[in-house]
């Protein structure tokens, strides 16, 4: 499957799975600014060629600077075993993402945590204890623990 990937390919779906706070996709500008505060230089229109498949033989040192704005090993760049293994990690932890997103996107989770956030660590180590009662017993009546 990843064999049959290009680098534009492989690039481009970096750029869909990893977003920023605001959760939109990088733009080339971004990464571009981002990957020049480490002394890198690369240019925003340079990585829409990449992405474009314009261009398709970087530097070494400009995939460097790509796999480590990603947080991916510059082998996912040319090596299908990393580029699936990365990949299958990747939509992991955006499942997970979107899972702690779901579980905290109600305003009662919110407001138990900004409350628990002012509470001394005693006292959040308690809260945390009738938590872990409540939520065993809430298990246990549902058949799950």
């Amino acid at each position: 499957m990843a064999g049959e990937r290009s680098l534009a390919d492989r690039l481009n779906h970096l750029f869909a799975r990893h977003t920023a706070r605001s959760g939109q996709e990088y733009s080339n500008e971004q990464v571009a600014a981002a990957i020049a505060g480490t002394g890198v230089t690369i240019s925003q229109s340079y990585i829409w060629q990449l992405r474009k498949g314009k261009k398709d033989n970087p530097t070494f040192k400009h995939l460097q600077a790509l796999a480590g704005f990603f947080g991916v090993p510059v082998s996912y760049f040319f090596d299908d075993e990393v580029t699936d293994r990365v990949d299958e990690q990747l939509k992991s932890l955006q499942d997970e993402q979107s899972r702690l997103n779901e579980l905290t996107s109600g305003s009662d989770a919110q407001l138990m945590a900004m409350r628990a956030g002012e509470l001394s660590p005693d006292r959040r180590r308690l809260v945390m204890e009738l938590l872990d009662v409540v939520y065993r017993q809430e298990q246990a009546e549902r058949g799950e623990g």
